[in-house]
């Protein structure tokens, strides 16, 4: 009879919910089964019965249930969904009668003689047995449902066979929402947890396995497993990377729980897991700071950030911001980044508006920079505005020279002249031995501050590879590639690189800046170098997709197969900082480098190329040009 009830009211209602008053009266009817089988069970069965008594419990107990099952809610929960917390809500609902009828009765039976006659009470035992049966069949009727619908009426998709790694409290509720997701049919084959006393037991009837029984040809395509899912929120970096290779290698496809703190209203679903990133798998373990220097160097400064609308400059605006600065000078020649940079620190940061400033400008605009300077007096300047793009920079060496040096030369001029306490330049891998122009102006750059640091302006240069995301480089490019259906294009099979987080290399700026003393030129340890090649490759299996080819184009002009981040001639020497190091550079004559960078300044009014990457090369003599039609002023050299 009630299994017909259920498939009438699910075949009716499977595309909707069943509405509350009828879960209320199922509820109702399921009461009164609880309390004829409690009089049927209790001893001498329904002999002896008072009408009248009965009928007084009766009339007390529903009573209570019914206040209840208005108070709890428990007849509110979409059955087809019923987890835990309509558990939970039935629970209370049952035990609360349980616990009045129980109070009544000791305070009834302290009174001589009783002010209500025992026949008209329901006893401990009877109170008890009615509400566990009630709360038991509650649940199973529910249960009962659900599972007609899921077997029955559910909407039928393919299913995607998936394996959670982390049996905990996140593994569970990974796993209750993959059951509840409505746009997919999921499979859980198995659960993986590190923790030995979870191995071999079971969770909501899955298995859980060590990792090793998984993670293997063997068991992936037995079990035709294609999605594996990381429901540990805190794991370690390293760790998530060594899963998430493992079963990339394996053919699956990964995602991942996000952290408590990212869970949408403190809820948990299925729309929620993440996807893994390739920037997941170059990430590194979070670097610990001393933000103590960071705030002496920083606190209640007037700050200057030159290429404020860029990847580095922004990150750097943002976490200066944090550090109680008395103003920072957020400046940038290109207006619709610097609109984006304006409007996401206003609404981020609304009680600091007093301490930013915006301003439109070019660095090798000497006029225009006096004015800033002159009108907000820098304490501190870091200088993260340059030209960055080798094949651009290449064909345009003019604007490369323009802005990488004597926009520098510019700054740095107006940071002795107006009394800046510290001057501190972003600089990149690819000054090291330049095979091209870029390379070579950034180089440039470090020589003449690295002359120029006195007893009161200190001039500091931080040095380091790529970084993840920043605009054109080439994470951002594979992605688009990819959504246009490929192919992705690297130069060559070999082409190595450093790469860092753009928050990891910001935090190293601030503190490189706040240790250094004048003329220190700081590496950053940027870990093992990736292979672009295998990068790509990861990024076609993290997205799914299938036939995506990886096209090699050639090196570009001024392109090397690899970065250093030190000179042959250089070394380094530790600081305080694991990450940081000092390193030992040759020191420049001041005479000779201005006689040389004012030759420089004369031959750029030519705008001749030729003329200008020569000069650039009788200044850096370790420049080299690589796959260019500047490798004919080399000469003997290469």
């Amino acid at each position: 009879m009630f299994k017909k009830l259920s498939f009438w009211l699910i075949k009716k209602y499977r595309h909707s919910t069943i509405p509350q008053w009828i879960v209320l009266m199922i509820d109702i009817a399921l009461f009164f089964i609880a309390f004829i089988l409690m009089e049927a069970f209790r001893g001498g069965g329904f002999q002896g019965l008072s009408l009248r008594g009965t009928f007084v419990k009766l009339v007390m107990a529903f009573t209570l249930a019914l206040i209840f099952f208005f108070l709890t809610g428990s007849y509110k929960g979409i059955i087809r969904h019923a987890g835990m917390s309509d558990i939970y809500k039935i629970m209370i609902a049952t035990i609360g009668p349980t616990m009045i009828l129980w109070v009544v009765n000791i305070l009834n039976n302290q009174l001589r003689p009783p002010l209500i006659p025992s026949r008209y009470l329901l006893s401990y035992r009877e109170s008890l047995t009615t509400f566990m049966l009630l709360a038991m069949m509650m649940i199973v009727v529910r249960l009962f449902m659900q599972r007609i619908y899921n077997d029955f009426f559910r909407r039928r998709r393919s299913t995607t066979n998936v394996v959670i790694y982390g049996a905990g409290a996140a593994g569970l509720l990974t796993y209750n929402a993959l059951h509840q997701d409505q746009t997919k049919e999921y499979h859980v084959v198995a659960f993986i947890d590190d923790d030995m006393s979870k191995v071999n037991q079971q969770l909501n009837g899955v298995p859980v396995m060590r990792a090793r029984s998984v993670l293997n040809p063997k068991f992936i395509e037995g079990k035709k497993v294609t999605q594996l899912i990381i429901a540990i929120p805190s794991i370690r970096v390293l760790h998530k990377q060594a899963i998430t290779n493992k079963a990339l290698d394996l053919g699956m496809t990964v995602k991942a729980v996000p952290h408590v703190s990212l869970w949408l209203n403190g809820s948990f679903s299925s729309n929620q897991i993440q996807d893994i990133k390739i920037e997941d798998l170059l990430e590194r373990e979070s670097i610990r700071l001393d933000n103590v220097n960071i705030v002496r160097e920083v606190v209640d400064k007037v700050v200057l950030v030159t290429g404020a609308a860029g990847s580095i400059g922004s990150e750097i605006c943002r976490q200066l911001i944090q550090y109680q600065p008395k103003k920072v000078i957020m400046l940038d020649q290109a207006e619709s980044p610097m609109y984006d940079l304006q409007f996401e620190l206003k609404n981020t940061y609304k009680d600091q508006l007093g301490r930013m400033e915006f301003v439109i400008a070019n660095v090798k605009d000497r006029p225009r920079m006096e004015e800033v300077f002159e009108m907000y007096r820098p304490q501190l300047v870091y200088h993260a505005a340059a030209y960055k793009h080798v094949p651009f920079m290449e064909e345009n060496p003019y604007e490369a020279v323009y802005v990488n040096v004597f926009g520098t030369r510019n700054l740095a001029d107006l940071s002795i002249k107006y009394g800046v306490q510290k001057f501190v330049m972003i600089s990149t891998d690819k000054a090291v031995n330049p095979t091209n122009v870029m390379g070579a102006t950034k180089r440039m750059a470090e020589i003449y501050i690295q002359s120029r640091s006195t007893d009161t302006t200190h001039f500091v240069t931080t040095r380091f590879g790529n970084v993840l995301g920043s605009n054109g480089s080439v994470i951002p490019l594979f992605k688009k590639q990819l959504a246009a259906g490929g192919p992705l294009t690297v130069t060559h099979k070999d082409i190595i690189r450093y790469f860092m987080t753009i928050p990891e290399a910001c935090n190293l700026v601030l503190e490189a800046g706040a240790m250094g003393e004048g003329g220190d030129i700081f590496v950053f340890d940027m870990g093992k170098p990736v292979k672009i090649y295998d990068m790509a490759r990861k990024m076609i299996q993290l997205s799914g997709l299938q036939g995506i080819e990886i096209k090699e184009i050639g090196l570009r002009p001024g392109e090397k197969l690899y970065e250093e981040l030190l000179a042959t001639k250089e070394n380094t020497i530790p600081t305080y900082h694991p990450k940081i190091m000092r390193a030992q550079v040759r020191r420049y004559q001041l005479d000779a480098i201005d006689t040389a960078y004012n030759e420089l300044w004369d031959i750029l009014e030519s705008m001749d190329d030729m003329k200008i990457v020569g000069k650039m090369k009788a200044i850096v003599p370790e420049f080299l040009s690589n796959n260019s039609v500047y490798c004919q002023l080399d000469g003997e050299k290469q």
